[in-house]
């Protein structure tokens, strides 16, 4: 029998240089980091890419993707180590439920797509491979927010309604916030149907029609397929509330296969993870 890799030990730290700090406007109280593919214990086909293959190292953080639980665990200790914080893992089920992640506990699974808090050093995070991450902060630094958006949380409200959470947690209004787009799937590489389309055009308002439709090109020669832009329809449904200091956005996860997990890509693969918080 086969005996499963051993965990290396955990000073063999994560560091800055394997995440993503968001280069946004937020107040200085605001914490936020994206992790990628770097930086961790697991092996292929969870692991690390360095221009030509696959090796050891990734820094894959979802339990549910059948990686060995051990290595798993193993990074989500370096992460948590390099951001100083406890924070609130998600069951995500693409829905568009949020909770505060103040009261998310390791001891009890909680099925939902956002998280939002007020606390200092709880992390309010979720898990990415496609889906898109959305961070959230106000201009002062109260409340910060994450959710995690396919295109059935998109199309369910999700980036909205997390944004009036986090205003509401803040005591402002939503035009005060900033929002980071996290690294999805491009609008090059998300290839979608009509059904998927009609879904978005259904949801938009009456002014947003035109700009929701342009958020999907047809592919040339295949009828009824388009290419779907995450980017362009979660920052259209920011802008519904005036939120529209809007970062990011600008990456893609299925070309980026040094960068990035990529289920569109690979099928079995690791999850990164977006998560921010507020300092004490």
């Amino acid at each position: 029998m086969t005996r499963p890799d051993p965990v290396p030990a955990l000073d063999a730290a994560l560091t800055e240089a394997d995440c993503i700090r968001p280069a946004w406007d937020a107040p200085p109280r605001v914490r936020a980091l994206v992790t990628t593919r770097a930086g961790g214990v697991s092996v292929p086909p969870y692991g690390r890419w360095d221009g030509e293959r696959e090796m050891p190292g990734g820094l894959n953080l979802g339990l549910h993707t059948g990686d060995d639980p051990a290595h798993v665990e193993c990074n989500r200790a370096r992460l948590l180590a390099l951001a100083g914080v406890r924070a609130a893992w998600l069951e995500q089920v693409h829905g568009d439920q949020i909770v505060r992640a103040d009261d998310v506990t390791p001891e009890v699974p909680v099925r939902a797509d956002a998280s939002v808090t007020q606390v200092p050093g709880v992390a309010c995070l979720v898990m990415v491979a496609d889906c898109l991450p959305v961070l959230l902060c106000d201009d002062r630094g109260r409340a910060v927010g994450a959710a995690h958006a396919g295109w059935r949380g998109l199309v369910a409200g999700i980036v909205e309604k997390s944004a009036q959470r986090v205003a509401d947690l803040a005591q402002c209004a939503p035009d005060a916030l900033h929002a980071y787009l996290g690294p999805a799937i491009g609008p090059h590489a998300f290839e979608v149907g009509d059904d998927v389309r009609d879904a978005f055009v259904r949801a938009a308002a009456p002014a947003e029609l035109d700009a929701t439709a342009q958020a999907f090109a047809a592919r040339d020669g295949m009828r009824g397929k388009h290419w779907a832009d995450l980017y362009a329809l979660a920052r259209l449904r920011l802008a519904r509330l005036g939120v529209t200091r809007v970062s990011g956005g600008d990456a893609c996860t299925v070309a980026e296969r040094e960068r990035f997990y990529s289920y569109r890509r690979d099928r079995v693969t690791g999850r990164m993870a977006a998560l921010i918080w507020l300092a004490d």
